[in-house]
């Protein structure tokens, strides 16, 4: 199977992956950390690597789809990054935007956007918009295509923050 993918377009096979990084997400809660997941997927569809937050470590920068920019920068050679697609529970902040431009990689396909994140934040009272400024990816990287969000999954994704949050959350 070759993974060809319309940008535009969450498909079947797409959702399938996203599934499995809100698998990595809710893995990342167990652990105590925040619940993002996310994988890297070559153009035959096989999963490159995968990994889930892991900022509870003190370091701020182990989110997950900065460390698939570090993998596949190290791992694999230019034509095979920029043919790979990212999936991730999440859209990508400023930082990992930025290195997924850098490291020469695909398309992204997200399952909730920043945008739908800061929104339940701000509805479960919390302004902080944390350390680095709200841009989405094309705003980062415009030359990067993006499909998301999901909204099959976006209630899960908002369950999961919630949890992280100590907050009892009932919206869908």
């Amino acid at each position: 199977m070759t993974t060809t993918h319309d940008p535009a377009v969450v498909d079947d096979q797409d959702r399938d992956f996203l599934h499995l990084c809100v698998d990595l997400a809710r893995e990342a809660v167990e652990n105590g950390d925040q619940p993002f997941g996310s994988l890297l997927v070559d153009a035959t569809g096989a999963i490159r690597y995968r990994e889930r937050n892991r900022v509870n470590t003190g370091d701020a920068t182990r989110h997950p789809e900065f460390e698939i920019a570090r993998f596949a920068a190290a791992s694999l050679p230019a034509d095979e990054r920029a043919s790979c697609v990212v999936y991730t529970s999440g859209e990508h902040c400023p930082m990992c935007s930025a290195a997924h431009a850098m490291a020469g990689l695909g398309s992204i396909v997200f399952a909730s956007s920043s945008e739908q994140l800061r929104g339940w934040r701000r509805e479960w009272g919390f302004r902080d918009p944390g350390p680095l400024a709200p841009l989405g990816i094309s705003a980062v990287a415009p030359g990067i295509p993006v499909a998301g969000p999901e909204p099959s999954l976006c209630g899960e994704i908002r369950a999961l923050h919630a949890r992280t949050l100590g907050i009892s959350d009932t919206a869908d």
